[in-house]
């Protein structure tokens, strides 16, 4: 299924959820020319901005797409309720979409993913089981995993680390795209390491289409950070969707390198963005300082407006 066909042949959609995910992909990008001051005359940096996708943020592509696949294949039918782990963002997408689809969502949530966020899910009429916060998004897959083995006639399990749904959104979406958004002059492709989804699939489709484009992960630089959405692979559980043949380089950001350039981004760009984003520019950035020539486009996956009341924006 292309990324901009909101359902297939087989599968017919209420006329308000096909509307709402047609909306999903086709995300804006943007030219930095403020933060990327000092550049080689032949060197352009850009952005792409995921929050404008209808629930606000990268997640939407695989949610739509797990939730469809789901549909169509039946396992959503007769009261099954679809479960997921999140952090967030995904748990947005699947409540935003599921509410239009007259589908239920179960979710589990490190209990401290903030009261705007679990707000956020409950108004979308979202079911929580709230999870120790101390073993983070990994505990809470523990948790998802463990309640659809209780009860799996209750749920269809969509495990969004395992997905192929996942990866396949951003081949068909993100990654061509960007080909077309920069008239195939990308040179350089930029994005962080959650679930790996993103860099997985839009990765495998520049390895195929267009091999000359490098595409680089970025991680947080240790197990205890600050980067809300990332993962320190090394110390963390690989996702099963994860290819390790796709990254031609694997860059470390620290939570003080990434603060930092979202509050420039913010500033400097009129951009307020996460702080995966600050990451990945901050790591595009330092890309784009070697190059003579190129186009370096970093992939930020949602705006900074959810984390308002973190250390991210707890400005004096």
């Amino acid at each position: 299924m292309h990324e901009n066909s909101p359902q297939s042949a087989l599968l017919t959609l209420p006329a308000q959820a096909e509307s709402l995910l047609s909306m999903v992909g086709n995300t804006p990008i943007q030219r930095l020319t403020r933060v990327s001051e000092g550049l080689a005359p032949e060197v352009e940096l850009w952005v792409k901005a995921e929050w404008f996708n209808p629930a606000g943020s990268v997640k939407d592509r695989p949610a739509r797409g797990i939730l469809l696949r789901a549909l169509e294949q039946g396992l959503l039918g007769e009261g099954h309720v679809l479960l997921d782990s999140t952090s967030g963002n995904m748990g947005i997408a699947y409540a935003t979409f599921a509410a239009a689809l007259d589908v239920r969502v179960h979710l589990a949530v490190p209990a401290n993913a903030g009261p705007a966020r679990l707000g956020h899910l409950r108004a979308l009429g979202a079911e929580l089981t709230l999870t120790d916060p101390l073993e983070g998004s990994d505990g809470a897959r523990v948790v998802a995993a463990g309640m659809a083995d209780s009860c799996p006639d209750l749920y269809f399990y969509a495990d969004q680390y395992s997905n192929p749904e996942n990866w396949k959104a951003h081949y068909s979406g993100t990654g061509p795209e960007l080909m077309a958004q920069t008239e195939g002059r990308i040179t350089h492709f930029v994005c962080g390491l959650g679930t790996t989804g993103t860099m997985t699939g839009a990765g495998r489709f520049f390895h195929e289409a267009s091999p000359d484009t490098s595409v680089i992960a970025v991680q947080p630089d240790g197990p205890l950070h600050g980067l809300e959405g990332l993962k320190h692979l090394t110390s963390s559980p690989v996702p099963p969707i994860f290819d390790d043949t796709i990254a031609d380089e694997t860059r470390p950001v620290s939570t003080e390198q990434a603060y930092e350039m979202a509050r420039q981004l913010a500033r400097r760009e009129g951009l307020l963005v996460g702080a995966s984003g600050g990451a990945c520019v901050w790591a595009a950035l330092e890309i784009a300082r070697t190059l003579q020539k190129g186009v370096v486009v970093a992939l930020i996956p949602d705006s900074g407006l959810k984390y308002l009341d973190t250390p991210l924006w707890n400005l004096r």
